[in-house]
């Protein structure tokens, strides 16, 4: 019997699943943090290393036993930062003299498509603090649009609709537009009560922008125009996405799984979406078939059997 792990790797907690070759969960584990962005990369290897350990202890299973493990996790999109992390890991591994046959690391992204969708086609729309669409197509190749992140993309995410609507704010208080109760749902919410302190926040202070797309969502419920309008942009900005990614794939029938605070919570902003995408012909919006870290055991099983 052949085994797998597969990781889904996060900034404040880390899930491992301890898999047989028919993908069937043996057991699970939590682990720290696993960003290596965020974390200094031989903390998060120790991190992973130790999780590793932990969850073949569980299993009963020697490490040894394990033909690949799969991480995924922010940033490893890029495969030099994939490499250093890949590296980091098998030295604190062989420091700890632990044997692992195989360690990947590839995006969060990935192993959520994956999962999604059993390994087969199919396309994942991910919005929630940031925004990005990856599809597989029929022969295996995988597609990206959008993820440009905060400067150049992220649209229709929390940070998009958050900094809408901050700007939206700014001008109400220049008198630049009609007004907004957006402003003072930011006033009693956030105590930001006029122009300087609007700047204070975002400018010297870091203020955490997305936290505003909770508000520009409920101001929009109320039927705050300028708020509605906010949304209705950002809506047709995921739309794109989708129409983008059906030509990419070319199929007669797009398959998406939604994944992301922002979209897929009950709230106003993620039922206009759903109800405008499915305006769209020619898609379909499913659930997920298995979570990420299930997803990274399956591509972990993949690239062991293509070998």
């Amino acid at each position: 019997m052949n085994f797998f792990i597969g990781i889904d790797g996060g900034g404040t907690k880390t899930k491992a699943s301890l898999v047989d070759e028919n993908i069937k969960v043996i057991c699970e584990e939590i682990g720290g943090p696993s960003n290596f962005l965020v974390f200094d990369i031989t903390v998060v290897a120790e991190s992973i290393v130790n999780l590793i350990s932990t969850i073949c202890e569980k299993g009963n299973i020697e490490p040894s036993q394990i033909k690949s493990v799969l991480l995924g996790t922010a940033g490893a999109g890029r495969q030099d930062d994939a490499e250093r992390l890949e590296n980091a890991v098998q030295k604190n591994a062989a420091i700890k003299k632990i044997i692992l046959n195989s360690f990947k690391v590839e995006s969060d992204a990935r192993i959520a498509l994956e999962g999604a969708f059993f390994g087969e086609p199919g396309s994942i729309l991910i919005a929630g603090t940031g925004s990005i669409m990856f599809g597989k197509d029929a022969n295996g190749y995988i597609h990206r649009v959008g993820g440009f992140g905060r400067v150049l993309g992220d649209e229709g995410s929390g940070f998009h609709i958050g900094r809408a609507g901050l700007s939206a704010v700014a001008k109400s208080f220049d008198n630049r537009n009609n007004g907004t109760l957006l402003t003072e749902l930011i006033k009693e919410n956030f105590h930001i009560n006029n122009s300087v302190e609007l700047i204070n926040q975002v400018y010297k202070n870091n203020f955490d922008i997305p936290k505003i797309a909770p508000l520009v969502i409920e101001a929009a419920e109320k039927n705050d125009e300028i708020c509605k309008n906010i949304l209705d942009k950002e809506i047709e900005e995921l739309v794109e996405h989708i129409l983008a990614m059906k030509k990419l794939i070319n199929t007669n029938v797009l398959l998406i799984s939604l994944i992301g605070g922002t979209i897929t919570t009950d709230n106003y902003y993620a039922n206009l979406f759903k109800a405008r995408a499915n305006e769209i012909l020619d898609i379909k919006i499913i659930s997920p078939q298995l979570p990420p870290d299930v997803g990274a055991a399956l591509l972990a099983k993949e690239i062991f059997t293509s070998k």
